[in-house]
């Protein structure tokens, strides 16, 4: 599918253009239920190629911040070997689809609109030019293994891109083109479109289909055909799915894995697809991985299964591990997933440290023990965040990071990026550009210099996410974590200057203990550590 032998013809045409990557000598510890995950929207990170900022004619004005400004994968991966990512102690990479999308724009309410945030496929194998190349994603995904940062592709498999005058829909055993979701109960959630205008797969058939003639087309116009039916021919040989439509996009899906190594797969609208889908790409997915691993011994690090984690909308854990329709209540954890985004958890961090944070405990070691919950405080499209106005950035990396189970940060919480613009509508404002210019602001700098500092604290120890949560003082704040033999204490609203924590219940006297937010460190002494720093948080570690 993505001709590999030509990306080793240009390896070395590649890597020969490429800036000194900036190396990580240490091994941190992983697990996909502690992961820190970056998720950026691919088109408004960073622009790290300005030749490829327009393709296909898609030229027209658009609505405000609806269409596309140019960030791509050659930009993320300039990030990564600055050693941004790093800095942040950020383990794992989410970023918006990068395969082609409809070409022409569409106006459902909101604008003229092009398929800039990349959930508008037209063709699921090929990368948009818009976004780079496959050779682009290839080196992104080497550089980020080389950093010790796993990779999570964005899986659209619900749906395809808009009809518009240049792009049509596909054939009418493939797509349904109504009736538009009413969310009422499984059938109003599952066997419509989502919107109108957005035709939606057929997951739950199992019928087979025939290519549609525009892909056909297309790869004809490409020279590809004959490669990419070999290899469709070679799939459903080996796998004896029936030529279905999940069953096509679950290939086109996992040669990314199968191929270039990619590590996990964050599902969208993941409650709007039949479930067998989502088993069928995690056991794919799964397979391809170890194939990609058993080709690649030296570019593989650790063996953390296959990570599959879904947009169940509306998902909260205090509901146990289903989700209900109404109806009809599915367990998407039976259905290949490793983990769930944990949708009420912006509403909960406004609780307070303690409430918060014993309550995550309480989920993890009980109802979803084994399980992930990927807690975010806001996103590319849930305009209502924890902190819209970003009035309480330290705040924010406080409780998400700090907080039992996986974090999700959305590029920009760390350097308070604006959740608003002006003229913009709906979720447009929520996709604002990185402004890597406001790094010299000396508040911003200073944001971003204590979310670095709490996760690469986190990055360092699975006991924050992983571990058990106790609390050991209720003012000044302070808290423990334990996760085997690894243990912290971490104390929060402390006052600045001298602390007093008790730490008995963790540590015995004498033991030495260092503060990695200042980097001083002190000795218990009475069950008790005193350390002076002119700061109000402190993550204690054994020295």
């Amino acid at each position: 599918m993505k001709h590999l032998f030509l990306l080793l013809i240009t390896a070395t045409m590649v890597v020969s253009c490429q800036p000194v990557q900036k190396e990580v000598n240490t091994t941190y510890p992983f697990d996909w239920e502690a992961a820190t995950v970056y998720f950026m929207m691919t088109d408004r990170f960073h622009n790290g190629n300005n030749s490829n900022d327009v393709n296909f004619s898609r030229e027209k004005e658009t609505a405000v911040l609806r269409g596309f400004e140019g960030g791509d994968l050659q930009g993320i991966t300039q990030k990564i070997e600055s050693g941004y990512f790093d800095e942040l102690g950020v383990n794992a990479l989410w970023f918006t689809p990068v395969v082609e999308q409809i070409h022409g724009a569409t106006d459902e309410g909101t604008g003229l609109t092009y398929g800039y945030h990349g959930y508008w496929t037209k063709d699921w194998t090929a990368i948009d030019p818009n976004f780079g190349t496959m050779e682009d994603l290839k080196t992104l995904i080497d550089t980020a293994h080389k950093h010790q940062i796993r990779i999570v592709l964005d899986a659209v498999l619900n749906h395809t891109g808009p009809v518009t005058e240049i792009d049509a829909a596909w054939p009418s055993d493939w797509v349904r083109l109504s009736p538009v979701c009413d969310f009422q109960n499984y059938q109003g959630t599952t066997a419509c479109t989502l919107v109108a205008n957005l035709p939606d797969i057929i997951t739950e058939s199992n019928e087979p289909v025939m290519l549609p003639t525009s892909l056909v087309e297309k790869w004809t116009a490409e020279g590809r055909l004959a490669q990419e039916v070999e290899e469709l021919e070679a799939f459903f040989q080996r796998t004896g799915y029936p030529r279905s439509p999940k069953a096509y996009i679950v290939k086109w899906l996992t040669d990314y894995v199968r191929e270039l190594g990619v590590d996990g797969f964050r599902v969208d609208t993941a409650k709007h697809a039949s479930e067998d889908a989502w088993t069928m790409l995690y056991e794919q997915s799964s397979w391809a991985l170890g194939q990609w691993r058993a080709d690649h011994p030296e570019q593989t690090f650790g063996k953390t299964p296959f990570y599959l984690v879904g947009e169940v909308y509306g998902y909260h854990p205090a509901g146990g591990t289903a989700y209900s329709f109404g109806d009809k209540t599915v367990d998407y954890y039976q259905f290949g997933f490793n983990a769930m985004i944990h949708f009420g958890f912006k509403h909960e961090a406004k609780k307070g440290y303690e409430a918060l944070f014993s309550e995550q405990n309480n989920y993890l070691q009980t109802t979803h023990q084994g399980k992930g919950l990927l807690n975010y405080i806001d996103s590319h499209d849930d305009g209502d965040a924890f902190d819209k106005d970003r009035t309480q950035g330290k705040k924010a990396a406080n409780v998400l990071l700090l907080s039992p189970g996986g974090a999700q940060i959305y590029y920009g919480d760390e350097v308070n990026r604006p959740l608003t613009f002006e003229g913009a509508v709906g979720d447009a404002n929520l996709r604002t550009p990185m402004d890597w210019a406001s790094l010299s602001d000396p508040l911003v700098a200073e944001n971003l210099t204590h979310w670095q500092k709490i996760g690469k604290f986190r990055r360092a120890h699975l006991s924050v996410g992983k571990g058990i949560h106790q609390l050991i003082q209720e003012a000044p704040y302070a808290f423990s974590r334990t996760y085997g033999d690894d243990r912290v204490v971490i104390g929060l609203e402390q006052p600045l200057g001298l602390k007093k924590i008790k730490v008995q219940s963790v540590w015995t006297d004498g033991t030495r203990l260092m503060d990695a937010y200042s980097g001083s460190s002190a000795e218990v002494k009475q069950g008790v550590l005193v350390i002076d720093t002119p700061f109000d948080t402190v993550l204690l570690q054994e020295n």
